[in-house]
């Protein structure tokens, strides 16, 4: 049954989305971008003072789908115990790539880099979704507000209150963000933007750190592969009658088998309807 619920779920996703999943990932409303940062980080906490300063680098190209930010930063906490001082210094170095849903997070104090699957990559691009209206979808939904526009670096950004959290967004590229916890303020902001601008595939290389898969890991042929797999699946739902599909679901699933026959075919017939949108029928 698990099969059946994921299917399920694929049918929801691809009928809001008009049936079309093959379209190209489009995380961003610009097609290619190089961006800088630098980030403030000041504060008091027991007693004490945290301060700090880094910088990033964001590539990205064919509108996001292919992006690689790099981060650096150090930041110190100077503590007072009895009189007697303490001061506490840490660097942090990290790459973290997506490729199409392939996601690679490199640490250079580790030296080691992490692979995943990106799920918000992953349904973006099978489900055709807007950046844009999915962006701000995402925002709305913990709470955000668009409290204004302001220009940074002549690009005009929709200012979003998250959580406390102020975020100048630029056609789906956050270009400045400013984030109080606890009493520590961190501000990012970008010192040079460029968009539609040509980025070299240099930019997107890793460093020859070992590789740890974490588990599930696919690469995008082998997550291709398991998608075309499922909608050969839903293929041979659509072609089942009620009575077929009533053994189908009902196998070793407790849930289901409580249903009546009265719910089994309204929802047997929710999925026929879902199907013959989700091919433009």
């Amino acid at each position: 049954m698990k099969k059946i619920s994921i299917l399920l779920s694929l049918v929801v996703a691809l009928v809001s989305c008009n049936g079309n999943s093959q379209n190209q990932l489009k995380r961003y409303e610009v097609k290619s971008g190089i961006v800088e940062y630098t980030t403030t980080i000041s504060g008091k906490v027991l007693g004490g003072k945290i301060a700090g300063s880094g910088t990033e680098n964001l590539y990205f190209k064919n509108w996001g789908a292919l992006e690689l930010k790099e981060v650096n930063s150090k930041q110190t906490t100077t503590m007072k115990f009895f009189g007697k001082k303490k001061v506490e210094t840490t660097s942090t170095h990290t790459i973290n790539k997506l490729d199409n849903g392939e996601s690679y997070l490199a640490d250079f104090n580790n030296k080691t880099i992490i692979a995943n699957r990106d799920l918000g990559m992953d349904m973006m691009k099978q489900f055709n979704t807007n950046a844009g209206e999915s962006g701000m979808s995402m925002l709305e939904s913990m709470g955000g507000k668009k409290v204004g526009n302001e220009s940074v670096l002549g690009h005009n950004c929709e200012i979003w209150d998250v959580m406390g959290a102020k975020q100048w967004i630029y056609k789906g590229v956050t270009l400045k963000m400013e984030v109080t916890v606890l009493g520590i303020k961190t501000i990012t902001e970008a010192t040079s933007a460029k968009f539609d601008v040509s980025v070299a595939n240099s930019y997107f290389e890793l460093p020859d750190f070992p590789i740890q898969k974490m588990e599930g890991f696919m690469n995008n042929d082998e997550f291709n592969d398991e998608l075309e797999e499922m909608d050969a699946g839903m293929d041979k739902i659509q072609n089942l009658s009620f009575e077929e599909w009533k053994k189908m679901a009902t196998k070793n699933d407790p849930e289901m088998n409580e249903m009546s026959d009265e719910e089994l075919r309204q929802t047997y017939e929710m999925i026929q309807k879902m199907m013959k949108l989700r091919k433009g029928n």
